[in-house]
Order: C-alpha cells, then sequence, then structure tokens
C-alpha cells in the first residue's frame, strides 16, 4: 500500500465517483462525525458522484439515500441499492434478487445464526438486524466485547459450511445466501441509474474502505484507498488497496478529499477552504 500523496493528480482530477464504506472508514467508535459528513458534501459539490457502499440495512440505508448528501446507497454487503430522486421525490430501491428467493432464505439464516449464538461464546444478534432485509449479521465487536480472531473465524466457518457467503466487517459477520456483493451491486448501479461502466472506467471510480468485506472492491478498483486502520487487517485480506491514509476512519477520509477536491480544475482552493470554513 502506498501512502495517499502518491496518488497521481491527472487520477484525482478524473475522478467520476467516490464508492465508500461507512464503519470505520466514515465513523469514528460507532459515531458519524461532521467532518466525515462535510467531506461528502464537499466532494459531491465538487462534481463527483457520492456512494456509500456497507453492510448496514435497509431500514438505515432508506435514510442515508433520503437525507445524506450522497448520490444513492448499496447495502447489506450488496443486497440492494437504493436511490433517492429529488426532482420526482421518489425512492429508487433496486434488489439483486427476487423477494420469494431472499424471503425464503431467511428462515435458513436464522437457524444458522442460532446455532452460532450457541457456540460461539460472547457474540450477539447485531442490533440493527430488526432493520435488514436480506441478510443476518452476528455482532462481534459493535455492541458486544470484541472477540478474538479465531471467534471471527468459527462464526465465518459455520455459516459457509451451512452455503452460506459470509463476510467479516470491522464489527460483524454478515452472512447471506447468493452470489452478490459490494462490487456487483456498486457496478450495477452505476450502470442503471448514471449510465457509467465501472469495468472500462474502474481506473476512474475510487473506493475508499478498512476491512476485509472491502476486498473484493480493493482487488477490482486498481486506485482503492484504505483508511490507516485497514493496516489492523493486513495479512486477513485477500486484496489491499493501492493506496493508504495517514489519518484513521474519518481523518483518512476527509484527507482523501481534500487530495480529490484539490486536483480539480478550479477547485485547488476547496480542499482548504472547505475545512476552514467548518473549524476543521
Amino acid at each position: 500500500m502506498n501512502p495517499i500523496a502518491d496518488l497521481p493528480v491527472s487520477v484525482a482530477r478524473r475522478a467520476v465517483a467516490v464508492l465508500t464504506d461507512i464503519d470505520d472508514t466514515l465513523t469514528e467508535n460507532g459515531r458519524l462525525p461532521a467532518l466525515a459528513y462535510a467531506s461528502l458534501e464537499r466532494l459531491r459539490n465538487a462534481g463527483m458522484l457520492v456512494i456509500p457502499v456497507t453492510g448496514r440495512p435497509a431500514g438505515w440505508c432508506d435514510l442515508i439515500a433520503r437525507q445524506w448528501p450522497v448520490d444513492g446507497v448499496v447495502g447489506e454487503n450488496g443486497a440492494f441499492w437504493f436511490r433517492y430522486d429529488d426532482a420526482s421525490r421518489r425512492m429508487i430501491r433496486r434488489f439483486m434478487r427476487p423477494d420469494s428467493d431472499w424471503q425464503g432464505d431467511r428462515k435458513r439464516l436464522e437457524a444458522i445464526g442460532a446455532r452460532v449464538l450457541r457456540e460461539v461464546e460472547g457474540t450477539a444478534l447485531a442490533s440493527d438486524q430488526g432493520y435488514r432485509a436480506v441478510d443476518l449479521a452476528i455482532d462481534f465487536s459493535e455492541d458486544v466485547p470484541p472477540l478474538g480472531r479465531d471467534a471471527v473465524e468459527r462464526i465465518v466457518a459455520q455459516f459457509e459450511e451451512a452455503g452460506a457467503t459470509a463476510k467479516v466487517s470491522s464489527i460483524h459477520v454478515n452472512a447471506w445466501f447468493g452470489k452478490h456483493d459490494k462490487l456487483s451491486t456498486s457496478l450495477t448501479l452505476l450502470r442503471d441509474a448514471f449510465g457509467i461502466d465501472g469495468t472500462a472506467q474502474r481506473e476512474h471510480v475510487i473506493y475508499v474502505g478498512d476491512s476485509p468485506n472491502d476486498s473484493p472492491m480493493f482487488g477490482f478498483f486498481p486506485n482503492a484507498v484504505g483508511v490507516a486502520n485497514v493496516r489492523d487487517f493486513e495479512g486477513r485480506m485477500p486484496a489491499l488497496p493501492a493506496y493508504v491514509t495517514a489519518g484513521r476512519s474519518a481523518e483518512g477520509f476527509a484527507e482523501l478529499a481534500d487530495l480529490l477536491i484539490a486536483a480539480r480544475p478550479g477547485e485547488a482552493l476547496q480542499a482548504v477552504a472547505g475545512r476552514t470554513e467548518l473549524g476543521y
């Protein structure tokens, strides 16, 4: 991973979209600081698409799509994308599998989850589970004392042995049936909602994240960025980002935003001025 300062100005200038994880990328200790929220808004005002790509649930994603300064959101690790159309005042929702499929999967996931809770001490069902449409999330760090790597690997193994996909974030193990993931659904959203071929233009899409479930994105987008806490997972990810920020979490995201904004024609002073106006 190279320092974010090594990201070529030509790459930063031509960025058309910033896709970002939420937990521990935008948030700090579970909270969304003003610095991260303002950075999202500044990126969007500078002309880039801004799209959170998260493991968080459908209920949260509805609010994010409606109220955050973003152009859409991919949720539950790629189970769907939501986009609020300001002109028509309408929420557009696209699920990657038919309702009948994922509704039938819920009982299977719940049975596996119940086994995990019995057999892996210290785990809990994620507190946001009631707002989920498709996947099941096991908490190993958010509202329970953090569990060790062995416990997390046992959770993943139990879901995979039952034929489910299981991905590790910084706080949860998310499990689902189906072949969707953050990457495939992000590409679908870019194509269907904005006419962007994310494969052909992958060099112009910046993804930023921090944990193992971001690995497919890191491996696909050649200019992907990790906030500094991605180093906590070195050796546990199939692919690492090409660049890494000096700051952790929200500070790292703001660092990337400053660099991207400053590189754009006519925006050279916005990175500094934007933070100064907000007191950062």
